[in-house]
């Protein structure tokens, strides 16, 4: 009997089907069975006089009759074949179960794939291998770098802001990047500008917009006063409604056309998906949470329904790939396929070990559930994986540039001649048909309007855009995205009002500590060139316990340091101008608590008053008219609900449109 071990029980349910015979007696172990101790440090940094890093780890407690089932099996098994997760992860997982399971006279092989098929795992078995001990030591390395800074900081916070506070390595970065755009957006201070446009047809389908003005150097500096620089503005712009009006006043009122330019652009497919890109579509199409999407992700691979979900990776196996090409020529036509196979060029620096991008393992497959999430996650990722393979869309443009003496007007219409790719992924491409006209050709004005515009500052993070900045700025990896989000949200740092992050005032005040005392370690460069000595460490190029020695004596010193000089964090309290209903002498205030905000006295503890914090929602409720407040569930999410409840029992996760 051959054991062989997984993580999951679906995975081993999945991986049973395909092997189906009594040689194998497959095994989940339910997640990690060894780690760090839950409630102390666990790590042993001196030994004999020098500096080093030995783990203490011990089998966790939920998981003791599953280490003595393994037990008992290995006994009677003649060979161990450990499946586990092929990222740096998974090769931990094997790692701690060889530790256990390992006997002098019985061979362990470790086997990977990315996939849950027949194929894949035949292909593994023929193809094992040992444990990867640098992919070991890069996990090892982060579990280590992440404990210190937990245990290390964590104490700090309690001693100089509030009691019950925790800090992490990059989910301190992740709140830094949010409460930073809050303080832009605060301080942003919004210009007005003007635009002139034109329209020479009665019906209005067609409008022009003013591009240059006779005096550029007007023009220049109205630019740079309201954008500064940050981004080129093609269009014409003018910082008061005098200056606009005065070039209405100038024009002639002879238009005529300059210049007919007509060319076919292409639109190429979008690469299949990586982690990091799905949980950005699945944010912008259903409003799912990053957590949400990878346990959905992670449920459809366990099933043997697409490649491994981990990935930063956009590589196609090419076996895939001609199964996809077969699907896009009998489905929709030869004209939707390339004549060569497309593979993308991996964005990543440093791609990790699941070196192939999320795509379903069977393309024949497309109904695959009747778990509503489970299919639209399918969809998603079948059809921008058989879309990745088609031609590109082809859309024709033509511009129009009118001019009006020193005054020049651009207007530009398009048209899609092919849809291409977006005949499966659909892509909304803009479509405006201007009339048959020749160069040289006089028109005459229809309209000719001013419009107003404000400067707006840039917006806040939502779940998609934050996930796209810290993979920009090389902060976490695949698999730490998710987690990074869920923490700072359930730490009550960080808050989601209508789908962008905002930081709490607690948020801001850890932030703020952090930054003052410790602004090298939760800062961008660094945070990412350390992600890319743990990437060295899986590679074999650099040791990780060299790499945990650099990070450990500065970072020490200043935990010692600020300890004794750091300055306490005053939070600001928050009031209600309402005086405590109980006490009769203390002031209502909003207070963040582990389930996040509530109302209670400042008198506290002498007076113990407390009572649910609601946020009113700003429209009635449609049922009974009462206003609405904004509640939350216990994990977070944010939902509308009447104020009149428990009588009136109306509530929404979305506002109702008005």
């Amino acid at each position: 009997m051959k054991l062989l071990v997984v993580e999951s029980p679906t995975k081993a349910n999945t991986i049973n089907r395909f092997l189906g015979n009594k040689e194998y007696k497959v095994v989940a172990t339910v997640g990690h069975v060894r780690d760090l101790p839950k409630k102390r440090f666990g790590v042993k940094i001196e030994e004999n006089g020098k500096v080093s890093f030995s783990p203490q780890y011990e089998i966790m407690k939920d998981k003791r009759k599953v280490v003595k089932e393994l037990k008992d099996l290995a006994k009677k098994a003649d060979m161990i074949i450990l499946a586990t997760d092929p990222d740096r992860e998974g090769e931990a997982i094997a790692w701690h179960i060889n530790y256990f399971l390992k006997k002098k006279d019985l061979p362990v092989k470790r086997i990977a794939f990315h996939e849950i098929t027949k194929e894949a795992i035949e292909e593994a078995l023929k193809e094992s291998r040992d444990i990867d001990m640098n992919r070991v030591d890069s996990q090892q390395a982060r579990r280590i770098l992440d404990r210190i800074v937990g245990y290390k900081l964590s104490p700090l916070l309690w001693r100089k802001v509030r009691r019950g506070l925790s800090a992490g390595r990059v989910q301190s970065v992740a709140l830094r990047l949010v409460v930073e755009r809050e303080r832009e957006i605060e301080k942003f201070k919004k210009e007005k500008y003007f635009r002139v446009t034109a329209s020479f047809d009665s019906k209005k389908q067609w409008i022009a917009e003013l591009v240059r003005d006779s005096d550029k150097a007007v023009e220049a500096k109205v630019k740079e006063k309201l954008f500064a620089g940050s981004y080129t503005y093609t269009k014409t712009i003018y910082d008061s409604l005098k200056l606009a009006q005065d070039v209405v006043n100038n024009l002639s009122g002879e238009p005529i056309i300059e210049k007919i330019t007509e060319r076919e652009v292409q639109k190429r497919p979008y690469a299949p998906f990586t982690t990091s890109t799905l949980q950005q579509e699945a944010s912008r199409k259903f409003g799912w949470s990053s957590r949400m999407t990878m346990r959905i992700a992670q449920s459809l691979y366990e099933e043997g329904l697409i490649t491994y979900h981990r990935t930063d990776s956009t590589y196609l196996n090419p076996k895939a790939v001609d199964k996809m090409r077969g699907i896009i020529s009998k489905e929709y036509g030869k004209e939707y396929l390339p004549v060569k196979a497309i593979f993308y060029k991996t964005k990543s620096r440093m791609a990790q070990e699941a070196h192939e991008a999320i795509r379903p393992s069977d393309p024949n497959n497309q109904d695959i559930s009747k778990n509503n999430r489970n299919q639209k996650l399918y969809d998603l990722i079948w059809k921008r994986a058989i879309a990745a393979q088609m031609n590109p869309a082809r859309i024709a443009q033509t511009t129009l540039e009118i001019k009006d003496g020193n005054y020049l007007f651009r207007t530009t219409g398009s048209r899609v001649v092919f849809d291409g790719f977006s005949k499966v992924y659909p892509t909304k491409f803009s479509e405006i048909t201007l009339p048959q006209l020749k160069e040289g050709q006089k028109l005459e004005y229809d309209t000719l309007s001013i419009t107003e515009h404000e400067t707006m500052p840039p917006p806040r993070y939502n779940e998609a855009s934050l996930i796209s900045t810290l993979e920009k700025e090389g902060i976490g990896r695949p698999s730490t995205y998710a987690p990074i989000i869920s923490v700072i949200q359930q730490r009550n740092y960080i808050e989601k009002e209508e789908g962008k992050f905002k930081p709490t005032e607690l948020g801001v005040a850890v932030n703020d500590f952090l930054v003052k005392y410790f602004s090298d370690i939760i800062d961008l460069p660094f945070t990412a060139g350390m992600e890319d000595d743990l990437d060295e460490i899986a590679q074999g190029k650099e040791n990780w316990e060299e790499v945990l020695g650099k990070f450990w004596k500065p970072f020490i010193e200043k935990v010692d340091k600020t300890k004794e000089e750091g300055e306490r964090v005053k939070i600001e309290e928050e009031k209600l101008n309402e005086k405590c209903p109980e006490c009769k002498e203390g002031d209502l205030i909003i207070r963040i608590g582990r389930f996040g905000k509530f109302v209670a006295c400042s008198k506290f503890p002498e007076c113990k008053y407390t009572r649910p914090f609601s946020q009113e929602a700003g429209f009635d409720c449609p049922d009974c008219g009462k206003p609405t407040v904004v509640r939350r569930t216990k994990k977070g999410r944010t939902f509308y609900g009447c104020s009149g409840w428990p009588k009136c029992k109306w509530a929404a996760w979305k506002k109702p449109k008005s």
